[in-house]
């Protein structure tokens, strides 16, 4: 059938793609560790050209970088690193959370619309579920709901630009983060989980209220990345 090699490259991109990434955010893959094409094509018992597509998107993300001795590494970010992901993250709410006013065609559809009804249940559902893993302290599986809850809330403001723009810095944030969330033993209790919160705030389109949420929210990550680096 014409066109299934390069679908099932692509497919298998992606796969690799998210396979790594999963590596990184799970810290299983550390930062600092450098690793060629080669070496990623034998562990996954694959050819070279979708590891290479693979790293190249990866890389685009924050997630890896490339290194000109061995091909790529995972980023080594500091805490400054992530005082400036949180600064640019809150820079990108706040004006996605200005437009949020009665007369501002914010999600697409006035909030009465059924539509917009939906979607923003289904973006509360995705927090719901990162907020129980929070709670159970399950860091890999927050991360992965936390990335879709931003990823489909950001959606919403009919901004592409700013969405992607958006989950860009939250991935990074979440690979700067890992390192040294992953030296706390017990996890429950210690990460943010207001995610409803802040959806109930927005589908009543309070952008105050919702600026102080995420406020509060990146004050929290950026205290306990502190704590952990300084202790």
């Amino acid at each position: 059938m014409p066109g299934t090699g390069a679908v099932t490259r692509s497919t298998l991109r992606q796969q690799i793609a998210d396979a790594l990434r999963d590596e990184v955010l799970g810290g299983r893959l550390r930062p600092g560790r450098a690793f060629t094409v080669r070496e990623i094509a034998d562990q996954y018992g694959v050819s070279a050209t979708p590891v290479r597509e693979a790293l190249v998107d990866l890389s685009a993300q924050g997630i890896v970088e490339s290194d000109q001795h061995r091909g790529f590494r995972v980023p080594e970010y500091s805490l400054a690193d992530f005082r400036n992901m949180i600064e640019a993250r809150g820079l990108v709410t706040d004006g996605m959370f200005r437009a949020l006013t009665p007369s501002h065609p914010a999600f697409g559809t006035p909030p009465e619309d059924p539509r917009t009804a939906a979607a923003l249940t289904t973006v509360r559902r995705r927090g719901e579920e990162a907020q129980r893993a929070a709670t159970a302290g399950d860091l890999p599986v927050l991360i992965g709901y936390d990335l879709r809850f931003w990823r489909e809330l950001s959606v919403l403001f009919g901004n592409p630009y700013l969405a992607d723009f958006l989950h860009r810095l939250r991935v990074q944030s979440w690979v700067c983060a890992v390192q040294h969330l992953l030296r706390l033993p017990d996890l429950r209790g210690r990460l943010w989980a207001g995610h409803t919160e802040l959806v109930d705030a927005l589908a009543r389109r309070e952008a105050e209220a919702a600026r102080a949420i995420v406020a509060a929210a990146n004050a929290h990550a950026l205290a306990l990345l502190e704590h952990l680096t300084n202790g």
